[in-house]
C-alpha cells in the first residue's frame, strides 16, 4: 500500500537542527517555558525576515513570542490556557483539522463551525483560522484575514490563525495574520501559531512557536510554565538553529514542489479533481462522490487516502492526498493512478 493518509514527514532532518541538538545534549538544568534568548531573537528575525511581521518586544518583561512542544498540544489546551473554561462558543472553519474541536470540547465549550465573521457574537470566547488550511490548503485573502480581526477586536474575542504551513505556498503567498497590511499598527487581540514540523522536516522535536499580543501570550506563558509545558533546552538550541536558516527549508519546499506537481497532474489524468490545494502539503481531491466511495476506489489501486469527512460534515465529498510520502512511494502512487 501507498499510504498518503497522514502528514509526517519522511525525510531527514537537516543537519543544521540535528548538529545543535547534539551539541545541546549537556542540560543538567530545568528548560524555561518562556525561551531562551537566543531562542526567542531568532523567532522573531524569522517573523520578520520570512513573513514581514515585527513583534513588540521578543526580550520584554511582556513575552510576544515563546516556544510549545509541538503545535498540537497548543492547540488542544489554547482555550483551557486562556482561561475560557465555564461557558461560551469556540468558532472553527468549516472543513477543520480535529483538534480545534477537540480543544474546546477539553474545555467544557461548544463549537460551531463557519467560515465567515458571524452577525451574532453573543457567546463566542475564541476564534481559530487556519490559513493555508488542513486538509485543504485554502489560503484566506488579505481582506478575509482583515474581516476576521476587525470582527474579533470589535466584540473582545481574541482570533487565532493556525499557519504551521505558511512557508508552503504553491499557488499563492500566504499572509500572516500578524503581517502589518492585516493587523495594522499593533498585534491586540490576535495570536499566529507556527511550526519547524513540516518546513523543517522536525516533527519528532516537537518544536512550536506561539507569537502576537504580549497581554495574550504572557496570559498563556504564565499557565504554561506551571503546568510544566517546557521545550527542552537542546530542542530550543536546534530550534534558534533552523529558524537563523533558510536555506534547509528551500531544499524541502522542493522536494514538496515536485512531488506535488506529479501527484497533481496523476490525480487529475485519472478523473479526479482538486479543489484549493494552493498552499500546504496536501491535495484536496473529490470526484465528486461520497468521500468512502472515493476511499474504496483509491484503496483499490493500492492507496491510502484520508476521508474528507473525517474534517468536519462540508468534507464529505473530498479525500486528503498528503506530500509525506518518499519519492519512491509517490512515484508508486502516480503509476497506479495510470500516471
Amino acid at each position: 500500500m501507498v499510504d498518503l493518509s497522514i502528514g509526517t514527514p519522511v525525510d531527514d532532518s537537516p543537519a543544521v537542527l540535528a548538529d545543535a541538538l547534539a551539541g545541546a545534549g549537556n542540560a543538567p538544568g530545568y528548560p524555561t517555558a518562556l525561551g531562551t534568548p537566543a531562542l526567542r531573537t531568532a523567532a522573531a528575525g524569522w517573523l520578520d525576515r520570512r513573513l514581514g511581521v515585527r513583534l513588540a518586544d521578543p526580550l520584554g518583561a511582556d513575552p510576544s513570542v515563546i516556544p510549545t512542544v509541538g503545535s498540537k498540544e497548543l492547540v488542544a489546551l489554547l482555550p483551557t490556557l486562556l482561561g475560557l473554561r465555564g461557558g461560551g462558543t469556540v468558532l472553527i472553519p468549516e472543513v477543520a483539522y480535529p483538534t480545534y474541536e477537540v480543544g474546546a470540547v477539553l474545555a467544557g465549550l461548544a463549537v460551531r463551525r463557519t467560515d465567515i465573521p458571524p452577525d451574532d457574537a453573543t457567546g463566542v470566547v475564541l476564534v481559530w483560522l487556519n490559513s493555508p488550511g488542513n486538509p485543504h490548503g485554502r489560503v484566506l485573502t488579505d481582506d478575509q484575514l482583515r474581516a476576521w480581526v476587525a470582527w474579533g477586536r470589535a466584540h473582545g474575542v481574541p482570533v487565532v490563525d493556525d499557519e504551521c504551513y505558511v512557508t508552503l505556498g504553491w499557488d499563492v503567498a500566504p499572509r500572516s495574520i500578524l503581517h502589518p497590511a492585516v493587523a495594522g499598527e499593533d498585534h491586540a487581540g490576535l495570536l499566529a501559531v507556527h511550526s519547524l514540523s513540516k518546513q523543517s522536516t522536525a516533527a519528532g522535536y516537537r518544536a512550536g512557536l506561539l507569537s502576537g499580543d504580549p497581554a495574550l501570550v504572557r496570559r498563556i506563558w504564565e499557565v504554561r510554565r506551571h503546568l510544566g509545558l517546557l521545550v527542552p533546552t537542546p530542542v530550543q538550541k536546534a530550534m534558534a538553529a533552523a529558524l537563523g536558516d533558510d536555506a534547509h527549508v528551500e531544499v524541502q519546499r522542493a522536494r514538496y514542489g515536485a512531488r506535488r506537481q506529479q501527484l497533481a497532474a496523476a490525480v487529475r489524468a485519472a478523473g479526479a479533481r482538486i479543489e484549493h490545494s494552493e498552499a500546504g502539503l496536501y491535495l484536496w481531491v473529490t470526484r465528486d462522490e461520497d468521500c468512502w466511495t472515493t476511499i474504496d476506489w483509491l484503496a483499490g489501486l493500492g492507496i491510502v487516502a484520508a476521508p474528507g469527512s473525517f474534517y468536519g460534515p462540508a468534507g464529505s465529498r473530498h479525500v486528503r492526498l498528503a506530500l509525506t510520502a518518499s519519492d519512491e512511494r509517490i512515484a508508486a502512487a502516480v503509476e497506479r493512478l495510470g500516471g
